[in-house]
Formats: structure tokens, sequence, C-alpha cells
């Protein structure tokens, strides 16, 4: 299926599911994708397909082009709900991530004071302080956990580097509930096995890491755009309405994104 890349550094705005009108801020070249996940769903495709040539956008770029961006959306009284770290591929990768956000937060307040911060984030870089640290001032800390199983996440996630899914979460227990986790819900067959998490053997110790975790909110999604993987699936409404309901039973806050 057709896959996208986003513009850099920064694209749209764009209407999220999640975040509503949402200015993209992409970290990683225009001309392919840079993850340390390699997941089946990603919309940005398989890293080999879209191996990157140019080198990322400097601090100062990402600065330059942003408050340009800002400074023509409020002259036009059309300001973002949020400005997102998101784009081709973990943004957590980028070597002056910490300091792109604290400059980021310096413009927020001068030009749309109103406008919150997010950065999704497959959790990959948090052991490193200075993205930990920088992930705990921003509005929102969107982390991907799409199960606490170690096979389903190299089977689906497929990460390129050294990931333990036990650590990760004794990781995300420090963020001290200054955390969302974003959990992608699909069916479908790849490579002759079932992909599916919509089964108790998944979310059961799925629901058992975010008791341990204690997010401030966990954000329950479904497949929305194209996929490098042709045989996975949207789960239902009705599905992610039964996963939702089941971490509020935890006291914690859901939302389903269909």
């Amino acid at each position: 299926m057709a896959t996208v890349l986003y513009p850099s550094p920064v694209f749209g705005p764009i209407h999220s599911r999640r975040l509503g009108k949402s200015l993209g801020v992409n970290l990683m070249p225009s001309d392919g994708k840079l993850c340390s996940f390699d997941c089946i769903y990603c919309e940005c495709g398989y890293n080999k397909d879209n191996p990157v040539k140019s080198p990322r956008p400097t601090q100062e770029e990402v600065m330059d082009k942003l408050e340009s961006t800002l400074i023509t959306m409020k002259e036009k009284d059309d300001l973002p709900d949020y400005i997102t770290f998101a784009g081709n591929g973990e943004p957590t990768l980028h070597p002056k991530f910490a300091e792109i956000i604290e400059d980021t937060i310096h413009l927020r307040n001068i030009h749309t004071p109103k406008t919150k911060i997010a950065v999704l984030t497959n959790g990959s870089m948090i052991h490193r302080k200075n993205v930990f640290d920088a992930l705990m001032v921003v509005d929102e800390n969107i982390v991907k956990l799409d199960t606490a199983d170690i096979k389903y996440i190299k089977k689906v996630n497929r990460p390129v580097l050294w990931y333990n899914v036990d650590e990760q979460i004794s990781r995300l227990v420090k963020f001290q509930g200054h955390c969302i986790i974003q959990t992608m819900f699909m069916h479908g067959i790849v490579e002759g096995e079932d992909i599916s998490n919509f089964k108790a053997e998944y979310i059961q110790p799925w629901l058992r890491a975010l008791r341990i975790i204690k997010p401030s909110q966990v954000m329950v999604y479904t497949i929305d755009r194209d996929t490098p993987e042709k045989n996975i699936y949207k789960v239902s409404p009705e599905e992610l309405d039964e996963i939702s309901r089941q971490v509020e039973q935890l006291g914690i806050h859901a939302i389903s994104a269909y």
C-alpha cells in the first residue's frame, strides 16, 4: 500500500484524530525515514524502503521555520491547538532534541501561548537523561506501548535497537504520571501469523503494565492510513471502546480514536 513521507522541518497544520489542529515538526529529512522501530503499520513505510539521503535539519533550521510558520498563522488568526513532534521517524533520535524542545517552548510562549506541545515517541531513547528531561517539560509526552509482550513487539514494532519491555516499563514509571500511553490495536495476518492484539493474552499483560506505569491518560487507536503491510485491518469502534472501558476500570482516563 502507498505510504507517505512528510516535509521537513515543519508540516501542516493537519487535523489529528487525537490532537485537533496540529502543526507538525519533523526532525528527520524529508526524503526518507529514520526510526529506531520499523513498525508493520507505519504510515511512512519500512525503513529499508525509504533510506535517508539528506542530513537532518539543524536546530537553527527547525527554529527559523517554526517561528516563521507561527508568525504567519498568527497573522491569519489560525493558530494550532498543538505543535506536535512526529514525522518521518523517531524525533528523540535528533542529537539536538532537548535543545529544540527548549527553543520550541520559548517560541510557543511568545507567539501562541495557548498552544500545547506534544511529542509522539516510541520511547526507545528515554534512557538518555537529556531526552527524558525534555519529555518531562512538554505538555503531552505521548509514548508508544502496543503490548507488554516482547515477542509481539519484535514481530510488529520491530525495534532496530536493543529493547527490553520490562526495563521500558520501569523507565515509564519514572515519568510519575507525566506520560500518555498510545497503543495501536489491529487485526491481520503477517507472514502467516495472526498479529491481532485484541486478545486477552495481550490485553491483560498490557493492563497490568498500565497499572504499574500509572499514566495520565491512555490513547487507544487503530489503522487509519495506508500501511506497508497489506493484510492488517482496523479493529471496530466497539472493540476500541471495550478496551477503553477496561482501562477506565483501572482509574486511568482513556480515549478511543477510530
